[in-house]
């Protein structure tokens, strides 16, 4: 496990507290607002932060990530790119874990191993990849581990008990809850549904459970805040980029104040732990 992640989780636990972890499309709408959106998401808030690899074919990604990723890359945002965010964003912030979020085909094209190594020199802590299902994910799992970096799955409304091992077969960093059964900003939190699938995460592993996907405003942020150890937010975010319509210091300051206002929601939370059923 990344020790940023276990280090940023057990720090949370003794606040009391869960962790707000934004999502953001790196090189959206160009690499250096995005970098200036990147350096100021600790201080707004964010706990952890979730980095997007824009990608072509985003098949589990809504409109707006969709539209994120498009104009990353007509910006000519590359993977090499984002890792090289990554690398400015560590020079002024050595604690703040990264988790990079996206799909197989770019990883792949780069080359697995030399991907992993140049993650983990560039300060990424965590890897999430939509379209790689765990019989599938083993060369990147071997790669990713080999540097310490993470490999986060996902479990979704439909991982029934029997698929549940095999998903939490090799997973670190923390479990990535996908609240809704569809893609990104496709529809809101049910708060709980997603109470009661993270007490039966809990009664499977003791990694901390990410909930995201649907969660929009700061009270859903609240509410996922009271039953999880961390509230995920991206599409309502990447919407502060394209509703600047092109005013840079606009989708800074949006995104920014939005960040604020989440991470009010999920402190304003007094979470205790979650009881068994």
């Amino acid at each position: 496990m990344s020790r940023r992640i276990e280090a940023r989780f057990a720090q949370l636990k003794a606040e009391g507290r869960a962790a707000l972890m934004p999502y953001v499309m790196s090189g959206d709408p160009d690499r250096e607002t995005a970098m200036r959106i990147l350096h100021g998401l600790p201080e707004a808030g964010a706990d952890l932060i979730e980095l997007g690899m824009p990608f072509t074919d985003p098949m589990a990604d809504g409109p707006s990530v969709q539209e994120a990723g498009l104009r990353a890359l007509a910006g000519g945002q590359t993977l090499a790119r984002t890792l090289e965010m990554v690398t400015e964003f560590r020079r002024g912030d050595p604690a703040t874990p990264i988790v990079l979020m996206g799909y197989f085909n770019p990883i792949f094209s780069y080359g697995v191993d030399r991907f992993a190594a140049d993650a983990a020199t560039a300060g990424v802590d965590g890897l999430i990849v939509v379209d790689l299902p765990p019989e599938e994910d083993m060369d990147l799992l071997a790669a990713a581990g080999a540097k310490d970096i993470s490999l986060i799955r996902l479990a979704t409304p439909t991982t029934d008990d029997r698929r549940l091992p095999t998903v939490l077969e090799n997973t670190s960093g923390f479990i990535y809850y996908v609240s809704v059964a569809g893609i990104t900003g496709a529809a809101s939190l049910d708060t709980e549904a997603a109470a009661k699938a993270v007490r039966r995460l809990k009664r499977h592993s003791d990694l901390p459970i990410a909930v995201g996907f649907g969660i929009k405003t700061p009270e859903q942020a609240a509410a996922v805040a009271e039953v999880a150890d961390a509230a995920v937010v991206g599409s309502a975010i990447v919407n502060r980029v394209k509703e600047a319509g092109g005013d840079r210091d606009r989708a800074v300051a949006g995104v920014l104040q939005l960040v604020r206002d989440l991470s009010a929601g999920v402190r304003s939370a007094r979470r205790e732990t979650v009881p068994a059923e």
